[in-house]
Protein backbone atom coordinates (compact mmCIF):
# COMPACT_ATOMS: atom_id res chain seq x y z
CA UNK A 1 0.00 0.00 0.00
CA UNK A 2 1.32 3.44 -0.91
CA UNK A 3 -1.13 5.38 1.24
CA UNK A 4 -0.21 6.03 4.87
CA UNK A 5 -2.12 6.95 8.01
CA UNK A 6 -0.35 10.33 8.00
CA UNK A 7 -1.24 11.98 4.65
CA UNK A 8 0.78 14.89 3.32
CA UNK A 9 -0.51 18.35 4.17
CA UNK A 10 0.19 21.15 1.75
CA UNK A 11 -1.14 24.39 3.15
CA UNK A 12 -1.15 26.17 -0.21
CA UNK A 13 -1.88 24.50 -3.55
CA UNK A 14 -1.71 26.13 -6.97
CA UNK A 15 -3.81 24.56 -9.73
CA UNK A 16 -2.32 25.80 -12.99
CA UNK A 17 -4.59 25.56 -16.02
CA UNK A 18 -7.78 25.22 -13.99
CA UNK A 19 -10.32 24.08 -16.55
CA UNK A 20 -12.99 21.47 -15.89
CA UNK A 21 -10.95 18.86 -14.01
CA UNK A 22 -8.72 21.46 -12.37
CA UNK A 23 -11.66 23.43 -11.03
CA UNK A 24 -13.30 20.28 -9.66
CA UNK A 25 -10.02 19.45 -7.95
CA UNK A 26 -9.67 22.98 -6.56
CA UNK A 27 -13.11 22.77 -4.95
CA UNK A 28 -12.20 19.43 -3.36
CA UNK A 29 -9.00 20.88 -1.96
CA UNK A 30 -10.81 23.90 -0.50
CA UNK A 31 -13.29 21.56 1.20
CA UNK A 32 -10.32 19.62 2.62
CA UNK A 33 -8.95 22.79 4.22
CA UNK A 34 -6.25 23.83 1.76
CA UNK A 35 -5.57 27.39 0.65
CA UNK A 36 -6.10 27.12 -3.10
CA UNK A 37 -5.02 29.36 -5.95
CA UNK A 38 -6.19 28.57 -9.48
CA UNK A 39 -4.59 29.98 -12.62
CA UNK A 40 -6.22 30.44 -16.01
CA UNK A 41 -5.89 32.74 -19.02
CA UNK A 42 -9.19 34.57 -18.52
CA UNK A 43 -10.33 36.79 -15.65
CA UNK A 44 -12.28 34.88 -13.01
CA UNK A 45 -13.76 36.27 -9.76
CA UNK A 46 -12.92 34.44 -6.54
CA UNK A 47 -15.56 31.83 -5.74
CA UNK A 48 -16.10 28.69 -3.66
CA UNK A 49 -13.06 29.62 -1.59
CA UNK A 50 -10.77 29.51 -4.66
CA UNK A 51 -8.46 32.47 -5.24
CA UNK A 52 -8.27 32.97 -8.99
CA UNK A 53 -5.19 34.24 -10.78
CA UNK A 54 -4.87 35.37 -14.38
CA UNK A 55 -1.88 34.28 -16.44
CA UNK A 56 -0.89 32.63 -19.69
CA UNK A 57 1.40 29.63 -19.26
CA UNK A 58 2.86 30.20 -22.73
CA UNK A 59 3.91 33.76 -21.78
CA UNK A 60 6.39 33.97 -18.89
CA UNK A 61 5.86 37.74 -18.59
CA UNK A 62 2.31 37.09 -17.29
CA UNK A 63 3.53 34.80 -14.48
CA UNK A 64 5.56 37.31 -12.43
CA UNK A 65 3.28 37.56 -9.38
CA UNK A 66 2.63 33.94 -8.50
CA UNK A 67 2.17 33.06 -4.83
CA UNK A 68 4.33 30.67 -2.85
CA UNK A 69 2.83 27.19 -3.28
CA UNK A 70 3.67 24.07 -1.30
CA UNK A 71 2.21 21.96 -4.10
CA UNK A 72 1.31 22.50 -7.75
CA UNK A 73 -1.11 20.63 -9.98
CA UNK A 74 -0.40 21.30 -13.66
CA UNK A 75 -3.59 20.65 -15.66
CA UNK A 76 -3.81 22.96 -18.69
CA UNK A 77 -5.53 22.40 -22.01
CA UNK A 78 -3.75 23.23 -25.30
CA UNK A 79 -5.17 26.05 -27.37
CA UNK A 80 -5.24 23.82 -30.48
CA UNK A 81 -4.73 20.18 -31.38
CA UNK A 82 -1.38 20.46 -33.07
CA UNK A 83 2.20 19.85 -32.01
CA UNK A 84 3.12 23.52 -31.70
CA UNK A 85 0.24 24.19 -29.29
CA UNK A 86 0.99 21.06 -27.25
CA UNK A 87 4.66 21.92 -26.97
CA UNK A 88 3.90 25.50 -25.94
CA UNK A 89 1.59 24.45 -23.11
CA UNK A 90 3.15 21.22 -21.84
CA UNK A 91 6.96 21.08 -21.67
CA UNK A 92 7.43 24.81 -22.27
CA UNK A 93 4.54 26.00 -20.12
CA UNK A 94 5.49 23.67 -17.28
CA UNK A 95 9.03 25.07 -17.30
CA UNK A 96 7.70 28.63 -17.38
CA UNK A 97 5.51 27.99 -14.35
CA UNK A 98 8.19 26.27 -12.25
CA UNK A 99 10.72 28.98 -13.09
CA UNK A 100 8.23 31.72 -12.15
CA UNK A 101 7.36 30.35 -8.70
CA UNK A 102 9.04 32.17 -5.80
CA UNK A 103 10.25 28.82 -4.40
CA UNK A 104 10.28 25.22 -5.67
CA UNK A 105 7.13 23.28 -4.72
CA UNK A 106 7.45 20.17 -2.57
CA UNK A 107 4.98 18.27 -4.78
CA UNK A 108 4.22 18.82 -8.47
CA UNK A 109 1.46 16.75 -10.06
CA UNK A 110 1.37 16.78 -13.85
CA UNK A 111 -1.91 15.81 -15.51
CA UNK A 112 -0.72 13.72 -18.45
CA UNK A 113 -2.54 11.26 -20.71
CA UNK A 114 -2.59 7.59 -21.59
CA UNK A 115 -1.73 8.79 -25.11
CA UNK A 116 1.88 8.09 -24.08
CA UNK A 117 1.16 4.36 -24.59
CA UNK A 118 1.14 2.59 -27.93
CA UNK A 119 -0.50 -0.42 -29.55
CA UNK A 120 -0.86 -3.47 -27.28
CA UNK A 121 -3.39 -5.66 -29.07
CA UNK A 122 -5.94 -5.41 -26.26
CA UNK A 123 -3.49 -6.50 -23.55
CA UNK A 124 -3.38 -4.94 -20.08
CA UNK A 125 -1.29 -1.80 -19.68
CA UNK A 126 -0.10 -0.20 -16.44
CA UNK A 127 2.65 2.03 -15.07
CA UNK A 128 5.33 -0.57 -15.81
CA UNK A 129 4.46 -0.64 -19.52
CA UNK A 130 7.09 1.14 -21.62
CA UNK A 131 5.58 4.23 -23.30
CA UNK A 132 5.52 4.19 -27.09
CA UNK A 133 3.42 7.18 -28.22
CA UNK A 134 1.66 6.83 -31.56
CA UNK A 135 1.00 10.54 -32.05
CA UNK A 136 2.56 13.93 -31.43
CA UNK A 137 0.35 14.47 -28.37
CA UNK A 138 1.73 11.44 -26.55
CA UNK A 139 5.30 12.28 -27.55
CA UNK A 140 5.07 15.84 -26.24
CA UNK A 141 3.36 14.79 -23.01
CA UNK A 142 6.03 12.16 -22.41
CA UNK A 143 8.71 14.80 -22.90
CA UNK A 144 7.02 16.95 -20.24
CA UNK A 145 6.85 13.95 -17.88
CA UNK A 146 10.55 13.28 -18.36
CA UNK A 147 11.47 16.91 -17.70
CA UNK A 148 9.39 16.87 -14.50
CA UNK A 149 11.09 13.66 -13.33
CA UNK A 150 14.49 15.30 -13.80
CA UNK A 151 13.73 18.15 -11.39
CA UNK A 152 13.75 18.04 -7.59
CA UNK A 153 10.18 19.27 -7.15
CA UNK A 154 8.32 16.12 -6.07
CA UNK A 155 7.14 15.28 -9.58
CA UNK A 156 4.28 12.83 -10.13
CA UNK A 157 2.59 12.26 -13.51
CA UNK A 158 -1.02 11.06 -13.64
CA UNK A 159 -1.92 9.62 -17.03
CA UNK A 160 -5.66 10.10 -17.44
CA UNK A 161 -7.77 8.02 -19.81
CA UNK A 162 -10.64 9.46 -21.87
CA UNK A 163 -12.64 11.94 -19.79
CA UNK A 164 -16.42 12.13 -19.73
CA UNK A 165 -19.00 13.75 -17.48
CA UNK A 166 -21.17 16.87 -17.28
CA UNK A 167 -20.43 19.12 -20.24
CA UNK A 168 -18.54 16.32 -22.01
CA UNK A 169 -21.38 14.72 -23.95
CA UNK A 170 -19.97 14.76 -27.49
CA UNK A 171 -20.23 10.97 -27.76
CA UNK A 172 -23.89 11.01 -26.77
CA UNK A 173 -24.60 13.80 -29.25
CA UNK A 174 -22.89 11.88 -32.07
CA UNK A 175 -24.83 8.72 -31.22
CA UNK A 176 -28.09 10.68 -31.42
CA UNK A 177 -27.01 12.05 -34.80
CA UNK A 178 -26.06 8.61 -36.14
CA UNK A 179 -22.45 9.69 -36.71
CA UNK A 180 -20.73 6.87 -34.79
CA UNK A 181 -19.28 3.61 -36.11
CA UNK A 182 -17.69 0.81 -34.09
CA UNK A 183 -15.35 -2.13 -34.76
CA UNK A 184 -17.61 -5.07 -33.96
CA UNK A 185 -16.42 -8.28 -32.33
CA UNK A 186 -12.72 -7.39 -32.55
CA UNK A 187 -11.99 -6.74 -28.88
CA UNK A 188 -10.94 -3.12 -29.35
CA UNK A 189 -11.21 -1.39 -26.01
CA UNK A 190 -12.42 1.96 -24.73
CA UNK A 191 -10.87 3.30 -21.52
CA UNK A 192 -12.66 6.06 -19.62
CA UNK A 193 -12.71 7.99 -16.36
CA UNK A 194 -15.43 10.33 -15.08
CA UNK A 195 -14.23 13.90 -14.51
CA UNK A 196 -15.18 13.74 -10.82
CA UNK A 197 -13.17 10.54 -10.38
CA UNK A 198 -10.24 12.15 -12.19
CA UNK A 199 -10.32 15.05 -9.72
CA UNK A 200 -10.54 12.60 -6.81
CA UNK A 201 -7.52 10.68 -8.12
CA UNK A 202 -5.45 13.88 -8.33
CA UNK A 203 -6.46 14.87 -4.80
CA UNK A 204 -5.38 11.44 -3.55
CA UNK A 205 -1.99 11.66 -5.26
CA UNK A 206 -1.43 15.02 -3.58
CA UNK A 207 -2.03 13.42 -0.18
CA UNK A 208 0.29 10.43 -0.50
CA UNK A 209 3.41 10.45 1.67
CA UNK A 210 5.52 8.51 -0.85
CA UNK A 211 3.78 8.44 -4.22
CA UNK A 212 4.95 6.50 -7.23
CA UNK A 213 6.39 8.63 -10.05
CA UNK A 214 3.51 7.70 -12.40
CA UNK A 215 -0.11 6.64 -12.05
CA UNK A 216 -2.70 5.56 -14.61
CA UNK A 217 -6.04 7.31 -14.01
CA UNK A 218 -8.86 5.17 -15.38
CA UNK A 219 -12.04 3.53 -14.11
CA UNK A 220 -12.31 -0.12 -13.08
CA UNK A 221 -13.90 -1.47 -16.26
CA UNK A 222 -12.24 -1.33 -19.69
CA UNK A 223 -14.97 -2.13 -22.22
CA UNK A 224 -14.94 -3.20 -25.86
CA UNK A 225 -15.99 -0.12 -27.82
CA UNK A 226 -18.95 -1.90 -29.42
CA UNK A 227 -20.23 -3.03 -26.00
CA UNK A 228 -20.05 0.50 -24.57
CA UNK A 229 -21.49 2.29 -27.59
CA UNK A 230 -24.30 -0.22 -28.11
CA UNK A 231 -25.26 0.14 -24.46
CA UNK A 232 -25.36 3.92 -24.73
CA UNK A 233 -27.41 3.77 -27.93
CA UNK A 234 -29.91 1.59 -26.09
CA UNK A 235 -30.13 4.09 -23.24
CA UNK A 236 -30.70 6.90 -25.73
CA UNK A 237 -33.24 4.91 -27.75
CA UNK A 238 -31.36 5.41 -31.02
CA UNK A 239 -30.08 3.03 -33.69
CA UNK A 240 -26.99 0.98 -32.90
CA UNK A 241 -23.80 2.30 -34.49
CA UNK A 242 -22.78 0.80 -37.79
CA UNK A 243 -19.65 -1.23 -38.44
CA UNK A 244 -16.43 0.73 -38.92
CA UNK A 245 -12.82 1.17 -37.84
CA UNK A 246 -11.69 1.84 -34.30
CA UNK A 247 -10.23 5.18 -33.21
CA UNK A 248 -7.09 6.06 -35.14
CA UNK A 249 -3.75 6.68 -33.50
CA UNK A 250 -4.56 5.57 -29.93
CA UNK A 251 -3.74 1.85 -29.90
CA UNK A 252 -5.81 -0.99 -28.49
CA UNK A 253 -5.22 -1.66 -24.79
CA UNK A 254 -6.91 -2.28 -21.46
CA UNK A 255 -5.73 0.21 -18.88
CA UNK A 256 -5.31 -0.85 -15.26
CA UNK A 257 -5.83 1.41 -12.23
CA UNK A 258 -4.47 -1.20 -9.80
CA UNK A 259 -1.67 1.06 -8.53
CA UNK A 260 -4.09 3.87 -7.72
CA UNK A 261 -6.46 1.41 -6.03
CA UNK A 262 -3.56 0.10 -3.94
CA UNK A 263 -3.00 3.69 -2.83
CA UNK A 264 -6.60 3.98 -1.65
CA UNK A 265 -8.42 5.24 -4.75
CA UNK A 266 -12.03 4.16 -5.27
CA UNK A 267 -14.04 5.19 -8.32
CA UNK A 268 -17.52 6.54 -7.77
CA UNK A 269 -18.25 5.54 -11.37
CA UNK A 270 -16.51 2.18 -11.72
CA UNK A 271 -18.10 1.42 -15.12
CA UNK A 272 -18.61 4.06 -17.82
CA UNK A 273 -21.99 2.54 -18.66
CA UNK A 274 -23.25 3.67 -15.26
CA UNK A 275 -21.52 7.04 -15.45
CA UNK A 276 -23.00 7.83 -18.85
CA UNK A 277 -26.44 6.60 -17.71
CA UNK A 278 -26.35 9.18 -14.92
CA UNK A 279 -25.66 11.90 -17.53
CA UNK A 280 -28.56 10.73 -19.70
Amino acid sequence: MLATSHPQRYETVLVAGAGDVGTRLARRLVEAGHRVFALRRSEQPDSDGIRWLRGDLTRPDTLKALPHADAVVYAPTPGARDEEAYRAIFPDGLRHLVDALPAPPRRTVFVSSTAVYGEHGGDWVDETTVPAPMGFNGRVLLEAEQWLASRDIGGVSVRLAGLYGPGRTQLLDRLREGKVVVPRGRGIYANRIHVDDAAAALALVLSLEQPAPVYVGVDDTPLPIDVLYDHLAGLLGVALPGEGPGPAGVGNKRLSNALLRDAGFRCRWRDARDGYAALI
